[in-house]
């Protein structure tokens, strides 16, 4: 980009001002581009709510209540999501319980205790690269191991959402391994040279300071990875999910459910989209989709709420 000519005469001042007027020229540009693309992704994304929320509304206003604790059947008039809810709630728990413990202690081992080396960069390298691998590829590694290989299988009662569950936590562990490595990364190093400085040892710097510190980026990024993880079809329908009927409903709070037959959201939307009956396949599969989304935005709001929590703690 040329420079705009500059007279020996003119004051700094001036030739500032002129070089500003130059480059915000490119910045306005580059502003409206951005803006226009955030414009057109909510559009599109507005586009598709409506869509969803008026198909499934005859659903969600006319029987909300027995839609919801209703379950699978063969009449659209009748079915309802109770076993998939159930099914996601116990997912996501397992997901949350494994992963979280093994992600978010494998980034403090990284970032405070490992040695940077050709070794830990390989790590790292290999981290990041497996959170971008499809999430078939991932249940293909379940079905391998949880379900049929080296006898998991038989401890995890096979097709069980005990199953999924390790399944799901395998495929958010990379991004949960990654956004607690970045928010240990965001605490200053002021912070690790006084806590060693009046006599702390590393794990008292890092239970007392760099934890409470990082906590907004390490719940925010770890509860988005469980809305992701809620969602995910793929690796559920090849650990053998029910894609049909069920006729059990056992209780939210009856734990044996994680060793016996299952289905979640993503199951039931799928198997409804393909039914031929416009009741499934439109309205009955709209209002499952309505509900999923309120599912993933309480997980994310509950992220939000941890974080801006934490940080008012941080700062006050």
């Amino acid at each position: 980009m040329a420079l705009p000519s500059i007279n020996r005469r003119d004051a700094p001042s001036d030739i500032l001002a002129r070089l500003q007027r130059k480059s915000d020229v490119g910045g306005v540009v580059f502003r409206l581009a951005l803006l226009g693309s955030l414009l057109f992704t909510l559009l599109i994304l507005l586009v598709l709510l409506s869509q969803v929320v008026t198909d499934g509304w005859p659903v969600l206003a006319g029987r909300l209540g027995d839609f919801l604790t209703s379950g699978l059947g063969s009449k659209p008039e009748t079915s309802g999501i109770a076993q998939g809810l159930r099914g996601t709630f116990y997912l996501c728990l397992i997901t949350a319980l494994v992963a979280f413990p093994i992600g978010i202690g494998s980034a403090i081992y990284l970032e405070e205790y490992a040695s940077k080396s050709k070794l830990t960069s390989f790590i790292d390298l290999n981290i990041r690269n497996l959170a971008g691998v499809p999430s078939v590829v991932y249940g293909i590694l379940g079905l391998t191991i949880f379900v049929k290989g080296f006898g998991i299988g038989a401890l995890t009662g096979g097709r069980t959402p005990l199953a999924a569950g390790l399944t799901l936590a395998c495929l958010v562990l990379p991004v949960v391994i990654i956004t607690s490595i970045e928010a240990l990364r965001g605490v200053p190093n002021e912070l690790r040279e006084a806590g060693v400085g009046v006599g702390a040892t590393q794990w008292e710097v890092i239970k007392d300071h760099i934890l409470p510190y990082a906590a907004p980026g390490i719940l925010t990024g770890t509860l988005l990875s469980v809305a992701r993880a809620a969602g995910e079809a793929a690796p559920l329908i090849l650990i053998g999910s029910v894609t049909g009927f069920m006729s059990e409903l056992p209780s939210w709070w009856d734990v044996t459910q994680v060793r016996q037959s299952f289905t979640a959201m993503p199951i039931v939307i799928t198997t409804w989209a393909r039914q031929p009956q416009e009741g499934f396949k439109v309205d009955d599969a709209a209002a499952a989709i309505v509900v999923l989304i309120l599912f993933v935005l309480l997980l994310n709001s509950a992220a939000i709420i941890l974080r801006n929590r934490f940080e008012r703690r941080r700062t006050g």
